[in-house]
């Protein structure tokens, strides 16, 4: 079996992909902080690349399906995350779980860990 070189990266459930926001290496003075620092604080933000599908919930109508049918109805449907691709999130920095993906460093965190959203259009009303 042969695999392709397009790779397509899933989250999955309620999970949510963050590039880091590497502004924060510095202070407002452009002052870069040493690493013992920045590991003493405990919220962290980045960029939301990509959400999972939601929290899982089994389709109570799946067991209703008549053996005939020829429609499938679907086990599984998922309540959405709150988050979205182009958010920019405040979260809890110890769950998330770092990984390097194509040579860039990312965070996967649970949507629970994440205090707050700020959303790109949410200062134009």
């Amino acid at each position: 079996m042969q695999i392709g070189t397009r790779k397509k990266l899933i989250v999955v459930g309620d999970r949510v992909l963050i590039l880091p926001d590497k502004d924060k290496d510095k202070t407002k003075h452009g002052l870069y902080l040493p690493p013992g620092v920045k590991e003493k604080e405990k919220v962290q933000s980045g960029y939301i690349m990509q959400v999972g599908p939601g929290y899982p919930v089994v389709n109570p109508n799946y067991m209703d399906q008549e053996p005939w049918s020829t429609t499938p109805k679907d086990p599984v449907k998922y309540i959405p995350l709150q988050a979205e691709e182009g958010d920019y999130a405040l979260f809890l920095k110890e769950s998330a779980i770092e990984i390097e993906y194509e040579d860039k460093q990312y965070l996967v965190v649970p949507q629970s860990s994440i205090l707050m959203l700020v959303r790109p259009d949410a200062f134009e009303r």
